[in-house]
């Protein structure tokens, strides 16, 4: 309960701001749909973010348990890793299409 708590008091605190500034484009003669659009994209960058870094949690402490047993595993818990941390990355790409349209 205490880690959820922390983890939405930094997703309101992240998103708060971003929502302003999107307004902020809609006030200063932006169309609606580009203040929306910023924000769509931030939130699919911070989203996607927020998911690997959990992923690499996860999955970077299992592999470093493994690899304490069997340091042969090694190649293979890398590979693990880099699958995870693949999530951000598809984030951003997203992130890129959605302004690509604005």
């Amino acid at each position: 309960m205490k880690h959820l708590k922390s983890l939405l008091v930094f997703i309101f605190s992240w998103l708060m701001p971003i929502a302003a500034l999107a307004e902020e484009a809609v006030v200063t003669g932006g169309t609606g749909s580009a203040g929306l659009g910023y924000l769509s994209a931030a939130i699919a960058v911070g989203a996607s973010t927020l998911g690997a870094g959990i992923a690499v949690a996860v999955v970077g402490a299992a592999a470093m348990g493994a690899i304490g047993e069997k340091p042969e595993l090694a190649g293979r818990a890398l590979i693990f890793i880099g699958l995870a941390e693949g999530i951000a990355i598809y984030g951003l790409i997203v992130a890129l299409m959605i302004l690509a349209k604005l």
